[in-house]
């Protein structure tokens, strides 16, 4: 963003801020440096939000990973009303059908070291929970308290429409005037000429904001001193603030995530954080009385307090009833994990070896390969596969990042054309592209939308009918707008550089990438005559959420790119001249295939096909077959979430087909739901599990790991990812309002493709809707922390922990469950760093 303007503050704003509340009579002394520090770090609570156009899954409590889990429930709790567990509601429903047993019950008890019996927690969960408080609330939702109104919607309305205006992407036709200035002085303009505040009585509102500091930071000052913050409160007000506005702060903390990357500064969410509060102020001093002073003392008092005793027992209640699920499901997997499993793989050559993403969709579709063709080798890895690139769609001018977004993409890639057409088709895409944007701009310019649709209107009549029964798309497919399907098949990312630049992978770095991304997937003998590499991404129309349902290890892209540069990478003779000097031999017969799977529709589909050479024409149909058969497993293993169960096969697959061309469907897939687990292991260590598409499989071998850096990466990396996923999950279940998006009937794009509102205005929302995660009747997601195990020497994953600060904080805070896979059992690592036996009644620990 823009610097801020350095104008002179309207008032003697000093180092030292002395500023005395009228009310209190009592000073509250911050230094400058003390308060910059509470803002930024009141601004690190807030989780990212990334735009539509890849929308990655984020754990809305990131920023406060360095609180132990309870801990962070509390300060939620006092903050929003709400703290981190299911209602009881919920976990009287889980008792009642089984899904908690008491053998679960007696376990989470021992685990969270309390003192209570299971007949205490019954009876406990049999009586109300305590209603929940006001937390620390705005000026506006403490106002309504005191005299009625809508001053909360108000507010963030007025918030929300000027942060949708400041930060559009292209959807406004007219841009707003003051984008050039920061987001504060932009908002300080636009409210020195806005009227709504006095139309809701608010009329010293304007001139009020001219007497405003021109710095936020100095307008944020001023407003903790004038509604009478005191000190040990002001960080914790800030972060409230901020959650008040939570999707814009969020879009905010994801300009200043994007610009830390570059290794720049984006102040942006400081600038919300003074509008918020400056709203705040104004409001309390013009609509002051001795009752809202008098309320907004209780609150602040009452959100400083430590929990009563009341509240620690529900929440250990509560503790204990999470535990209890998780320890449910802990013990299926570890019971699969322990017991009699596949014999280690025989020596002989696969047929084919296929590497999926670990998304836990490829769970169900790695099994019914398995299932359908038993000598084909799956294998698990990150769905980027290793390659950090950036990727230059044809005729696009600006490229995609296709890494998971704690990394910056290395590489440059563009698409080349096979052919001697390439720069005529180029410039035909864009030139359709251009017209296509053209047509759309005249349809909604204010000259011509009612004469239009008056002349025009029946014409679209056969075009709406071919939507509405999924014949057609609604809007173009954005992958291949302006290509002919003729030409579509020509198309595929390039190594080199395509025309002028530095686009592509040099030849010098190919090698070391090659042999990194084989060691990484325990791949370095044994290659099949066919080495398949399937990305994954969805079919969908009229889904603002689509890039949700992408691949996250992929920045919300697809994973087509990236499958089809490192199969390009593993063909490159080159390369394999030099992988065979280091000791990893592709025999001449094998070829890398780049594929993708539809998640929406489990077909399957291979790239660049014609480039195989003839002599494995035979075993390409023949995986081809097999693909197809894999397809039909997975859909029938779907069909009884998508409510078609029992109908033949062809039927399931024309449903899911409907689902992914229908505009009016809202669950075209139930995409991550349920995920629970993570495992990084061989494959013969659960190939006789079935998962049930709820666990991420990562395929490692820790003997072959020199040094255990395959085992840092697995734990920094896609840990981390599936962590984030998890949460995200989480979070939207226990708390939709806040950390979800509501209902997806009611969505509305804002800001082009920043996200959207439920309904026409409101806060921008984050998260997941509820029709991912709920089908009308019962949740289909179980709110369940991660449950990472890991086939790795104990003290290699201590290791990992003691140098790698993130990850420690998600173990030891009790943000994910970890266990230790061994040849003497399974074992759950202790937030105190020692490690228990889990596949065994379990002892007590803190």
């Amino acid at each position: 963003m823009p610097p801020s303007p350095h104008e002179e503050p309207d008032m003697d704003m000093r180092e030292d801020f002395t500023l005395t509340s009228r009310d209190d009579r009592t000073e509250a002394t911050l230094d400058r440096a003390e308060l910059n520090r509470r803002i930024d770090a009141a601004c690190e609570r807030i989780a990212p939000l990334w735009p539509l156009k890849h929308f990655v899954a984020v754990n809305p409590f990131f920023g406060l990973r360095d609180h132990g889990f309870q801990d962070a429930s509390d300060t939620l709790a006092r903050i929003t009303g709400n703290g981190l567990y299911m209602s009881r509601e919920y976990y009287r429903e889980q008792l009642a059908s089984g899904r908690i047993s008491r053998d679960d019950l007696r376990q989470a008890i021992e685990r969270c070291g309390s003192r209570l019996d299971v007949e205490a927690v019954e009876r406990a969960l049999a009586a109300p929970a305590p209603r929940p408080k006001l937390g620390m609330a705005p000026v506006s939702e403490v106002l309504e308290r005191v005299e009625g109104g809508l001053w909360s919607s108000f507010v963030t309305e007025s918030i929300s429409r000027h942060c949708a205006a400041y930060f559009d992407l292209g959807q406004a036709i007219v841009a707003m005037p003051w984008r050039g200035q920061s987001l504060y002085q932009s908002w300080r303009k636009a409210a020195a000429i806005d009227r709504s505040p006095a139309m809701m009585g608010l009329r010293d509102f304007r001139a009020a904001v001219g007497r405003l500091p021109a710095d936020p930071r100095d307008a944020i000052a001023l407003a903790i001193g004038r509604l009478g913050i005191q000190d040990a409160a002001v960080e914790r007000y800030l972060h409230a603030s901020l959650m008040s506005i939570g999707g814009w702060a969020a879009w905010a903390r994801y300009l200043r995530w994007q610009a830390e990357l570059g290794g720049r500064r984006d102040d942006a969410i400081v600038d919300l954080l003074a509008i918020r509060l400056m709203w705040d102020m104004l409001l309390f001093e013009e609509k002051r009385s001795p009752a809202l002073i008098a309320r907004w003392r209780e609150m602040l008092a009452a959100s400083m307090r430590p929990p009563s005793a009341k509240r620690q027992a529900a929440a250990e209640i509560d503790r204990i009833l999470l535990n209890a699920m998780e320890i449910g499901f802990q013990r299926s997997v570890i019971a699969g994990l322990t017991g009699e499993s596949r014999p280690a793989p025989h020596v002989f050559r696969p047929p084919v070896q296929a590497a999926f993403c670990i998304d836990v969709r490829s769970e169900v579709f790695r099994r019914s390969l398995e299932t359908v063709a038993p000598a084909v080798q799956t294998v698990g890895f990150a769905g980027f596969f290793g390659i950090f690139i950036e990727h230059v769609p044809l005729g696009a001018a600006q490229g995609r990042s296709h890494v998971p977004v704690i990394f910056n993409p290395g590489y440059r890639i563009q698409d080349r054309v096979k052919g001697d057409d390439a720069d005529g088709l180029q410039q035909q895409r864009r030139r359709r592209i251009g017209l296509h944007k053209a047509w759309k701009g005249f349809k909604l310019s204010a000259s011509s939308c009612f004469s239009f649709v008056e002349s025009a209107g029946l014409s679209y009549g056969p075009k709406l009918l071919s939507d509405s029964f999924g014949w057609t798309r609604p809007v173009p497919d954005p992958h291949s707008q302006g290509i002919a399907r003729r030409d579509i098949v020509r198309i595929g990312p390039s190594l080199e550089a395509v025309g002028d630049g530095d686009a592509g992978i040099p030849a010098e770095d190919r090698l070391g990438h090659a042999e990194r991304i084989l060691r990484a997937m325990s791949m370095t003998a044994n290659f099949g005559r066919l080495v398949l590499l399937a990305g994954h991404g969805s079919s969908t129309v009229n889904n603002p959420h689509a890039t949700g349902l992408d691949c996250g290890a992929c920045a919300g892209q697809t994973g087509e790119a990236s499958a089809r540069v490192v199969a390009a990478l593993m063909n490159d003779p080159a390369v394999r001249r030099g992988l065979a000097g280091r000791g990893i031999v592709i025999p001449e017969d094998t070829w890398f295939v780049a594929g993708l799977h539809d998640t929406t529709t489990d077909e399957l589909r291979l790239f660049d096909t014609d480039d195989v050479p003839a002599a494995l024409a035979g075993d390409l149909a023949q995986l081809r077959q097999w693909l197809e058969q894999a397809g039909d497993l997975a859909r029938m293993e779907r069909a009884a979430l998508l409510g078609t169960a029992g109908q033949p096969d062809r039927a399931v697959e024309a449903d899911v087909r409907r689902r992914s061309r229908d505009w009016s469907e809202v669950r075209p897939e139930w995409a991550l739901s349920n995920n629970a687990a993570f495992i990084a292991a061989p494959r013969a260590r659960t190939a006789d599990m079935d998962l049930e598409g709820r666990a991420f499989l990562h395929d490692y071998d820790w003997q072959k790991d020199e040094g255990f850096k395959i085992l840092e990466l697995i734990m920094t990396a896609p840990m981390v990812v599936a962590n984030w996923i998890n949460m995200q999950y989480y979070g939207s279940v226990i708390d939709n309002r806040r950390f979800g998006s509501g209902n997806k009937v009611l969505h509305n794009v804002v800001g082009g493709a920043i996200g959207v509102l439920e309904g026409n205005g409101g806060d921008l929302r984050v998260g997941l809707p509820l029709q991912s995660l709920h089908d009308g009747r019962r949740w289909m997601h179980e709110p369940l922390r991660l449950s990472v195990f890991i086939e790795a020497p104990q003290a290699a994953i201590d290791d990992v922990i003691a140098h790698q600060e993130l990850v420690r904080q998600l173990v030891e805070n009790g943000w994910l469950h970890l266990f230790s896979i061994g040849d003497n059992g399974v074992f759950r690592r202790l937030s105190d760093g020692g490690w228990e036996r889990s596949d065994m009644p379990l002892a007590a620990s803190a």
